[in-house]
């Protein structure tokens, strides 16, 4: 292990969604987690970006975001370390676990993409490609071996779902494409009880870029956004709690993640509902690493082996188990790193040996993930 590097990262604003339609009332967070809040915040008539101050505003009906929009916004600090996990192990073949391996394509379409997967073993993804827009993105929940289920935001050119929670019946999130001033704008979204609510960061001039990743069970979710319409600006990431004060009648929060180190952007892409949260980030030399977050301690996540280029973390559970995607000479292969032992298993799909990437998993230990080459790609599903 490399020598413990401290330092500060922060994390800060709120607000809320955009409802496209009514909603079901919001339940009581008794376990929310929050980081140290250093100081009171103060209110202000203006829009203000410092530290300490809190800010009211409304965004115009007629702007991308489609709704009124209030937003509240915090500075949150909290200590971290920073710890350099190129000495952990990859896993003895000997206790490594042993994985079945299903394939997942969407009837019809020579492109499926598996991206999360609740404790009942129902299965978030999206099917299509998007090449010239022939066969645009459509979202879906899937309930082996093969009822899918469509889910598309109203109104919208693609979806994609890329997580599901545990509630009855399961709540999705992801992101949707829709036309905005002669072009497009991409917004985050939630599903829930039958009805869609945009959620897109506030305040962002022109053609937002919203995307939500992740979600769990205590209405939390993450995501990021980026200052370009075609998401090629650095990434910001954050977190969202549904509700904004303890009560939850007030609006939803966002609450910005500033990773140490990213200069090229950082997405999170999971958390639990012990509020831990896994992602990637570009460093300053433009290097890919995964990220955990636990309880204010930051670890990035380099997968051990001397070929590796690249890692992410797509996906995290409740007992320790982080997953996604490792790049090295031989290709893409997907992993599962164990947090108590700090071990790593390769996950190959028997079909993809150099294409694979593990997006979701449960806490039974199921993944889900997907695997292939451009133009082709299959999900997967992977029993223990």
């Amino acid at each position: 292990m490399q020598p413990v590097v401290t330092g500060t990262a922060s994390v800060s604003p709120p607000i809320s969604p955009v409802e496209t339609s009514k909603s079901s009332p919001l339940l009581f967070l008794k376990s929310k987690r929050r980081f140290l809040i250093k100081g009171k915040a103060k209110n202000f008539r203006s829009f203000d970006r410092r530290l300490g101050e809190t800010t009211e505003f409304l965004v115009s009906p007629n702007s991308c975001y489609g709704e009124n929009m209030k937003m509240k916004s915090l500075a949150l600090n909290f200590a971290f370390a920073l710890l350099a996990c190129l000495s952990m192990l990859a896993q003895d073949a000997t206790t490594a676990t042993t994985y079945t391996f299903q394939t997942v394509d969407y009837p019809g379409d020579i492109w499926t993409q598996l991206l999360g997967v609740n404790n009942n073993d129902v299965i978030a993804g999206y099917h299509g490609i998007d090449q010239n827009s022939f066969t645009p993105r459509r979202g879906f929940t899937l309930v082996l071996p093969n009822h899918f289920t469509d889910e598309m935001f109203p109104n919208s050119t693609q979806t994609v779902v890329t997580a599901i929670n545990d509630q009855k019946p399961p709540k999705t999130v992801g992101f949707y494409i829709a036309e905005c001033d002669d072009s497009t704008c991409i917004h985050g979204f939630e599903y829930a009880r039958g009805h869609y609510t945009t959620v897109d960061f506030p305040g962002l001039s022109g053609r937002p870029f919203n995307q939500l990743l992740g979600q769990n069970n205590q209405r939390q979710s993450v995501g990021y956004y980026s200052t370009n319409q075609f998401g090629n600006a650095p990434d910001h990431a954050y977190i969202y709690d549904e509700c904004g004060n303890v009560a939850c009648t007030a609006p939803g929060v966002f609450e910005l993640l500033v990773i140490p180190d990213s200069k090229g952007g950082a997405q999170p892409t999971g958390i639990n509902d012990a509020g831990n949260v896994c992602g990637f980030y570009i460093d300053s030399h433009q290097a890919m690493h995964g990220f955990l977050l636990i309880s204010g301690t930051l670890e990035a996540l380099n997968f051990p082996e001397p070929s590796t280029t690249a890692t992410a973390a797509f996906g995290l559970n409740n007992v320790g188990q982080v997953v996604g995607m490792y790049k090295n000479s031989t290709g893409s292969h997907g992993f599962v790193y164990t947090v108590s032992s700090k071990t790593w298993q390769t996950i190959n799909d028997p079909d993809g040996l150099q294409s694979t990437v593990v997006n979701g998993i449960n806490d039974k230990g199921v993944l889900v993930g997907f695997y292939g080459v451009f133009p082709h790609s299959s999900g997967f599903v992977a029993t223990p």
